[in-house]
């Protein structure tokens, strides 16, 4: 009994290349999603978070019931997170694949619309985030959203407005 804890049930070679072909097929679809939400996680991402493991799990595991096989397959995912960071951060024709650019919003103090519809961020979504930012005039700023989905403001100076 104590063997089927601990011993693997599955072909370890299986398991990593579940864990890889799955993890790299969700990085990807979400990889190329807009962001939608200005500077937050919303309740529909993490929905579709919690959805995709589930729907995932039976993908990745096939019929593991092992603690290793669950550790090699946690290892094997935890471990592609880090090899894409790293080769993002080594190499930029990476890091344009795996990080999203920044995106202007507001440049010189006008809605960038083209950017706004590719992020699918109406202009009432990002006039909210201005306000809880503590300003509403856009002419005296430039918004971008950058590539965690974190919004940078910077309010451009009188010397930067002429």
């Amino acid at each position: 009994m104590w063997n089927d804890v601990f011993l693997p049930g599955t072909p370890l070679p299986e398991i990593f290349i579940r864990g890889t072909v799955v993890y790299l097929a969700i990085f990807f679809m979400l990889r190329f999603t807009p962001r939608r939400e200005v500077g937050s996680f919303s309740t529909t991402n993490l929905i579709v978070i919690v959805i995709i493991a589930d729907a995932a799990q039976n993908a990745m595991a096939g019929e593991y019931r092992s603690i290793s096989d669950g550790l090699l397959l946690v290892a094997t995912i935890v471990g592609w997170s880090i090899v894409l960071d790293a080769a993002a951060f080594r190499w930029p024709a990476v890091a344009r694949i795996v990080k999203p650019p920044p995106r202007v919003l507001v440049r010189n103090g006008r809605l960038d619309r083209r950017n706004l519809r590719r992020e699918l961020i109406t202009e009432d979504e990002l006039m909210a985030h201005l306000r809880e930012q503590g300003t509403e005039e856009l002419s005296e700023l430039d918004v971008v959203l950058e590539p965690d989905g974190r919004v940078s403001v910077h309010k451009r100076d009188d010397d930067d407005q002429a």
